[in-house]
């Protein structure tokens, strides 16, 4: 149990400080491999003897045999692995690694062999040690603690001692921590002084304290026995705070929380008039900040410890300036090791109290050791390192990089598929010319890696709808029809887009559809037909092409001639029509009114209007007698068909 008591991290009792020694969790020190002695120490050459620099106990007479050992695969591997970070190993402890290799090099044992099989051998450690199969399991290895904020110290045989490592100097060995904490509680002439600065949220705190009493005449023995008969003197605080300010800006976003520059940097400068106030407050809040920094320069440069809190954006009003009065790379600089709250003056006080108390715990060294143990155990295992074969398995496969040949071939599909789609015969024809044979002929398949889900080039012509270009490949270059692709997905494709004059069903969505099928227009499909009541013989067009029937000139002139009657009759009726009209109309009959399209009426807004509106026809008819309203209706067909028949004719 961690209990705050009344010393201070400056006035520890001598006797408690002789007995103290640094306290280490179980574990955190590696124990030896194995049991064997320590490797003998580098010997030193004499004379005119050489030495290696990296390989242990390797001394060379000759120049011949110093370039030697420089080609042994023990100096190789002692350099390999002076360059990952390890040890080198003696010339017997590598020999037993080679050894221990057995059968996992390649090669004979033949004196041709021998050269290729040592450089095997330093790979394969070297990649043993890589793959982590050289060191111990996850399971057998020592699991190292985390470096806490706080230095344990051991006090026999119930008594620890902890302060904050930010107090010692920076990079400080383990060993070396009781000797500073033996130094620090020297006395010092005029106390020990800390700068303390906090900055947040626009608002700022900081103070320089005096963390230690000072030395002065008053402590002598002497001066004290004097003094002795007096009234004894009001004892002086350990900490006294010698400069201190705070003030305020407004910077922060209200409810958004954030800086104005960080929000500017992340969505760029706004231009409201709370933006100007922010970016106002953060300037006059560097600008006082580094005024105060200037008039403590004295202060400051007297401290021991310059302890700040701010962000990686306000940490840059304290350093890093033209005329700054702290380094960025000052020795002195702290981080707090706690959690702080909003920059006040008493948070200061709390803080500079949190960092010269002293923490102290009564546990025995049995109830130490299970603790430790306990915290050992909870923390996560090492992680094992990956086989070689989990690597290759985790690495994604790299795409394979074309060829020019292979990406002059893709670009030629490309601009094929291209022609085809967009209906442009002419430029097709003079292409396939020149690279029709280099792509494979008119029936090639189209390559998977285009994304196109259709078959060949006369699906695509037949479903883009292009008849000159489907009449060429019929005709011209022979194209198979009965190329059929997956149904679902043509359905799919032609989800909403199914012309309004096709007049073919769409196959179950078991079976396959070709050419024919996929073709949206009637005028693409007669080119099929055409086709196939042309040259019957070339394929299966009523089978496996799915033609419906044969399409010849003497079918296209019986269709057309239907037409032309169709429109005929049509047209002697509309005459026969008017000529009755016209002749009632001269023997005195009343001339029936032209009956206009209806039109909406705007009626007031807060005019009474009647529920579903109201129809224009029915008000126009409304006051004729029943023969008058069937001329009418007749009058109203009329122009109907009139209308019918002008679309037939095309105006």
């Amino acid at each position: 149990m961690i209990m705050k008591h009344r010393y201070h991290v400056f006035y520890l009792p001598p006797d408690l400080v002789e007995t103290l020694t640094p306290r280490n969790l179980v574990g955190s020190q590696t124990p030896p491999r194995d049991p064997s002695p320590p490797p003998p120490p580098q010997v030193v050459p004499t004379g005119s003897a050489r030495g290696c620099n990296i390989c242990t106990g390797a001394v060379f007479i000759g120049v011949d045999e110093q370039r030697s050992h420089f080609r042994s695969d023990w100096h190789r591997y002692n350099v390999k692995v002076r360059l990952r970070g390890g040890n080198p190993v003696t010339e017997p402890a590598f020999a037993q690694l080679v050894d221990g290799l057995g059968d996992s090099l390649s090669g004979s044992a033949s004196s041709d062999d021998e050269t290729s099989n040592e450089s095997d051998a330093v790979n394969a450690l070297v990649s043993k040690i890589r793959h982590g199969s050289l060191s111990d399991s996850p399971d057998d290895r020592p699991r190292r603690a985390p470096m806490t904020a706080i230095m344990w110290f051991h006090s026999p045989p119930s008594t620890q001692v902890g302060l904050y490592r930010m107090l010692f100097p920076l990079d400080t060995p383990s060993s070396a921590y009781l000797s500073e904490l033996k130094e620090m509680q020297t006395p010092v002439e005029g106390g020990r002084k800390w700068a303390l600065f906090m900055v947040a949220g626009g608002h700022f705190a900081g103070a320089v304290a005096r963390v230690s009493r000072v030395v002065d005449d008053d402590d002598d023995e002497d001066v004290v026995a004097t003094k002795a008969k007096r009234k004894p003197p009001k004892p002086k605080p350990e900490t006294e705070i010698l400069r201190h300010k705070t003030f305020h800006r407004y910077t922060t976003r209200r409810k958004q929380g954030g800086s104005q520059s960080l929000n500017d940097n992340a969505k760029g400068a706004a231009v409201s008039a709370g933006a100007m106030l922010r970016r106002y407050g953060e300037q006059a809040l560097r600008d006082d900040i580094r005024n105060l920094l200037q008039d403590w320069a004295e202060d400051i440069h007297e401290c021991e410890r310059i302890f700040i809190r701010a962000s990686v954006s306000n940490r840059r009003i304290f350093l890093d300036y033209d005329g700054c009065v702290i380094d960025k790379g000052d020795d002195r600089l702290r981080t707090f090791p706690f959690e702080t709250r909003r920059p006040t003056q008493s948070e200061l006080s709390r803080c500079i109290q949190e960092l010269t108390q002293v923490k102290v715990s009564h546990l025995t060294e049995e109830a130490l050791r299970a603790q430790d143990q306990a915290y050992l155990a909870s923390l996560p295992k090492p992680k094992p390192q990956p086989t070689q074969t989990a690597i290759e398995a985790l690495e994604k496969p790299k795409p394979r990089r074309l060829t020019k040949e292979e990406e002059l071939h893709r670009e030629k599909w490309n601009r094929l598929l291209d022609m085809i789609s967009k209906g442009r015969l002419e430029p097709l024809q003079a292409f396939w010319d020149r690279e029709g044979e280099g792509i494979g002929g008119v029936d090639a398949p189209i390559p998977e890696w285009t994304g196109d889900r259709r078959g060949s080039l006369l699906q695509v012509a037949a479903q883009s709808g292009h008849e000159d270009v489907v009449r060429w490949l019929l005709y011209d270059l022979h194209a198979d029809p009965t190329t059929s692709v997956s149904a679902t997905w043509a359905k799919v494709e032609e989800d909403g887009n199914e012309s309004e004059a096709s007049d073919v069903a769409v196959p179950p969505a078991g079976l396959r559809r070709t050419a024919y099928d996929l073709a949206r227009s009637r005028a693409v499909r007669d080119v099929f037909r055409r086709c196939a009541g042309d040259h019957p013989e070339w394929w299966d067009w009523f089978g496996v092409a799915h033609v419906p029937s044969a399409l010849s000139k003497e079918k296209e002139e019986e269709r057309d001639d239907k037409k032309k009657q169709r429109r005929k009759g049509l047209k002697e009726k509309m005459r026969e029509r008017e000529a009755r009209e016209r002749g009632r109309g001269k023997n005195g009959e009343v001339e029936l009114p032209v009956v206009e399209p209806p039109q909406l009426k705007r009626e007031s807004a807060g005019g009474p209007q009647r529920l579903g509106g109201s129809s224009g026809s029915a008000d126009r008819v409304s006051g004729l007698t029943p023969e008058m309203r069937a001329r009418v209706e007749r009058e109203r067909r009329a122009r109907a068909a009139e209308a019918r028949l002008k679309l037939l004719n095309g105006h």
